[in-house]
């Protein structure tokens, strides 16, 4: 199917592995249509989930999260990933 129509995928509130697998698998199925990840409802958000966030950002550049919630905002400073993840994509 050739649908180029660009989505949004919600973070679910707890952002722990399982989720981050379910999250993985999302990003793969959708093979690059997704274009941001609303992130306004992540109330906690473990080592797993960052690490697909930065793998998803690299993979497909263009991918922005939008509306960080406070705990992601403050989980990814503190792994010192926060420019690289919630940093808005070159034009």
């Amino acid at each position: 199917m050739g649908n180029n129509v660009m989505s949004t995928i919600n973070l679910p509130a707890d952002c722990d592995r399982n989720n981050a697998a379910q999250l993985l698998e999302q990003l793969r199925a959708a093979n690059g249509s997704v274009a941001q990840l609303d992130g306004s409802a992540v109330a906690q958000i473990g080592q797993a989930m960052l690490q697909v966030l930065l793998a998803a950002r690299c993979d497909q550049p263009s991918l922005t999260i939008v509306n960080p919630s406070s705990a992601l905002g403050e989980a990814a400073q503190l792994a010192g990933v926060s420019h690289a993840l919630l940093q808005e994509p070159a034009r």
